[in-house]
């Protein structure tokens, strides 16, 4: 840890990264919160976990993943310019919103500069911006900005994850650290799948995912593609999204008027007021 600075919103200082049970607006986690260093070790706390404060605390201080570790504690400490005067989470970032969601959103992973300094899913980062500003256009959010975890942002019915929860470089988690990282979100989904009606997977790698999660024998799987659809006979529909990333956004191959139709579309399937 190196560097201690004010939280932009609260002014308590933090290291960078962030020791779990410190204070830091949101930390699921203590430091009695035990601490998976290996896959196998991912897998055995995944299969106990009851509950979704337990799951979020678990996830919080992985450090399963020697690469994704070393990455995402070098963006904590080096920074981005504009946020050198901040604190960084730098830990891994667990899912975001409703217990009890009817709609799940799930995207890739998190930014080095986003959720990785901010400690909250989608917050901090341009693509963010874009998700939670079409978010508080379909009423699934309080807010049309998600800044920091101290916002005082509150989700409708919703709950936003990731199928790996450390900033990757690049953005591209290697296969093995998927493959590492994905009893957390069977873990997640066990526990919330009762109540969702519908997900959103935010680009192709999201929609294989979705579909290995609720993989059903006999459903007809579509290629990815936006607007793409599965349905299963249990009624629970998955809902294919382009990814908000800032170069989507720029080329115009996502529009707001696109991610307002899809989220319009997904609050009305999931039956969300």
């Amino acid at each position: 840890m190196w560097g201690v600075r004010p939280h932009p919103r609260t002014g308590r200082l933090f290291a960078s990264p962030v020791a779990p049970g410190t204070g830091w607006p949101g930390d699921p986690a203590t430091p009695q919160t035990p601490v998976a260093a290996d896959p196998a070790q991912v897998s055995a706390l995944a299969g106990e976990v009851h509950s979704i404060p337990e799951l979020d605390a678990l996830v919080s201080v992985c450090r399963a993943c020697p690469r994704l570790v070393a990455w995402r504690e070098q963006a904590a400490v080096i920074k981005r310019r504009a946020f050198a005067d901040q604190p960084y989470w730098g830990r891994p970032v667990p899912g975001w919103g409703s217990q009890q969601p009817r709609l799940l959103i799930l995207g890739l992973a998190p930014a080095a500069h986003g959720g990785n300094r901010t400690g909250r899913m989608f917050t901090g980062d341009r693509s963010g911006d874009q998700l939670f500003a079409a978010l508080h256009r379909a009423g699934l959010v309080s807010s049309p900005s998600s800044v920091d975890a101290a916002d005082g942002l509150r989700a409708n019915r919703i709950r936003i994850t990731a199928p790996v929860r450390c900033a990757p470089p690049a953005n591209k988690p290697a296969p093995e650290e998927q493959v590492t990282c994905s009893p957390w979100l069977e873990a997640e989904w066990r526990l919330v799948s009762g109540h969702v009606r519908v997900i959103v997977a935010l680009g192709g790698f999201a929609w294989q995912v979705a579909l290995r999660l609720v993989e059903h024998a006999g459903i007809r799987k579509p290629l990815f593609s936006h607007g793409a659809l599965a349905e299963l006979p249990s009624g629970l529909r998955v809902l294919g999204c382009y990814h908000p990333s800032q170069q989507n956004m720029f080329t115009g191959k996502l529009t707001p008027a696109m991610l307002d139709a899809i989220f319009t579309d997904a609050k009305t399937m999931a039956g969300i007021r």
